[in-house]
């Protein structure tokens, strides 16, 4: 089934295969807790830095974190077999709010407490440099890992990413701030005077977007959009294309 996808989509997919089987190794880089704890302790953590790389590379990427490398898209990959209905990201997408503005208020707060950020420490809690180095972590990897694949197995694609993701939130602020001041940066753009209105870019879209409806205004900007390129790649007219440019 991979050899039919574009040679694009094969690359992409493999690479967040890659990811994920690499996960057990990088979870606690990626881990909300290893940021509180460290916000408690005043020790700016390998998780901080990885949020904050996140972020600034949304100035430049957009969300393209979230389509082309995190280990969040091959879960999301698992699951689609099985449930494969497209989502309301309208209806959902606000729920990771609810988790990641408390999260950060506590970071937040903590950090304060503990009198700022005294020292560094990119492994604390990951002194071997392996997150998942003993039997009793597999059930926070396991955890992640169940949370991510059943939400989306029912309630259908990406269902996670929508509503659980504490990554997100950092780059769709990111994204905000690079339309904002309108900087060029990784974005899409479309010739709807090409389009066929066949809608496969809207059906194909592993986000539930509406992209058909974003091409018929040749606005093709959303938060939800993590530019994973597969509209690109299942346009047989070429109407989508990646740019690299400031938004008109």
């Amino acid at each position: 089934m991979l050899k039919q996808l574009p040679k694009r989509q094969r690359i992409r997919k493999g690479i967040v295969l890659f990811v994920f089987l690499t996960f057990p190794v990088t979870m606690n880089f990626l881990s909300p807790y290893v940021i509180i704890d460290g916000a408690m302790n005043g020790v700016l953590t390998g998780s901080a830095v990885m949020f904050g790389l996140m972020f600034v590379s949304s100035l430049f990427l957009g969300r393209a974190w979230c389509g082309w490398v995190c280990p969040g898209s091959a879960m999301a990959d698992i699951a689609e077999p099985l449930n494969n209905r497209a989502v309301n990201p309208a209806k959902i997408s606000w729920i990771k709010w609810l988790i990641w503005i408390p999260w950060m208020s506590i970071v937040a707060w903590l950090l304060i407490r503990a009198g700022g950020y005294s020292s560094v420490n990119l492994l604390h809690l990951t002194e071997s440099g392996i997150s998942v180095d003993a039997p009793e972590k597999y059930i926070i990897y396991f955890i992640v890992i169940g949370l991510f694949i059943g939400l989306a197995i029912v309630f259908g694609r990406r269902a996670g990413c929508h509503t659980i993701c504490w990554m997100a939130p950092f780059m769709v602020i990111g994204r905000w701030l690079r339309n904002r001041f309108a900087w060029p940066s990784l974005r899409l753009t479309a010739d709807v005077s090409a389009c066929s209105d066949c809608k496969k870019c809207t059906y194909n879209c592993p986000m539930s977007l509406d992209v058909n409806a974003m091409v018929q205004t040749e606005t093709m900007e959303n938060a939800d959009c993590i530019l994973c390129g597969t509209c690109v790649d299942n346009c047989s007219k070429n109407v989508i294309r990646y740019s690299f440019s400031a938004r008109k």
